[in-house]
């Protein structure tokens, strides 16, 4: 799907999703994607029955910087384990955890804010 390009300047947006891979302005990236702070990298996990919290080892890395973690759990909205969500609640990081449609576009919306934000979304169709 392709995405409107609301234009902010030195932000890395989605552009557009879909066949397995995301768009954004400096190219495509195949696959499930970690959007962090300062890079995009891939995301350990095609699906959720492989996501574990070693899957967020960047994430936790680079902890201190990020303030709300968007999951896009694929097609549809799916929780991670309890141990997951225990996780982030104790490093007072806010887990949002929504379809990968839903995560790519309010991923779009918070970075425009200059939120702290960073997105762990496994790739559809």
């Amino acid at each position: 799907m392709q995405l409107e390009n609301i234009g902010f300047a030195g932000l890395r947006l989605i552009e557009a999703y879909g066949d397995m891979g995301f768009r954004f302005t400096d190219g495509r990236h195949e696959g499930s994607v970690l959007i962090l702070p300062e890079r995009i990298e891939g995301f350990a996990a095609s699906s959720m029955s492989e996501v574990d919290l070693e899957s967020f080892g960047s994430v936790i890395a680079e902890q201190a910087n990020i303030e709300i973690l968007l999951f896009g759990t694929g097609e549809k909205q799916h929780f991670p384990s309890q141990d997951i969500m225990k996780y982030f609640i104790e490093q007072k990081i806010a887990l949002e955890v929504m379809d990968s449609r839903a995560a790519c576009r309010t991923y779009n919306i918070l970075a425009s804010e200059d939120r702290k934000v960073a997105a762990a979304i496994i790739a559809v169709d």
